[in-house]
This record gives C-alpha cells, structure tokens and sequence, in this order.
C-alpha cells in the first residue's frame, strides 16, 4: 500500500541533507554556476544558504529540482 508521499523522492528528505549532498556532489563553486544565488558564491556555508534557502521558495524549489535530477537514479534504485 502506498500513499501519495512515499511516491514522492523528496519525502523523508530533510533540506539540509539536500544542500550537503549536492555540496558534496558539484563543490560551491559549481552549485553557484547552476544556481545563481548569492548564498552559493560569496562566503559559503551549509547555514547561510539553509536560511536562505527556507525563506526563498523559487530558490528552495531550483535546488530540490538539482537534486532530483542529480540523484535520480540513486533514489529509484532505493526505493526498489
């Protein structure tokens, strides 16, 4: 039985584990040259750009669209 959520491959996925992992994945610098928030290129930080992050949806919602396209196939192979 599945609901609607566990559908989802965000769910369960906190936005600090979001920003971490693509952190860990493309650098500051090359998430800055995918994203161009302010947050990525001047003085870096896995705080700053959470808050940020929190407060911007268009933003949050450019970095979680990252993150699915990055990570994709991982979270499917997961889920199976």
């Amino acid at each position: 039985m599945h609901t609607e959520q566990s559908k989802n491959p965000m769910h369960g996925v906190t936005l600090e584990t979001i920003v971490v992992k693509l952190v860990e994945h493309y650098g500051w610098d090359e998430l800055a040259n995918r994203i161009k928030i302010n947050c990525f290129k001047n003085d870096p930080s896995v705080k700053s750009s959470l808050k940020f992050l929190r407060k911007t949806p268009w933003a949050r919602e450019q970095v979680e669209q990252l993150y699915l396209s990055t990570f994709a196939a991982q979270t499917e192979v997961r889920k199976s």
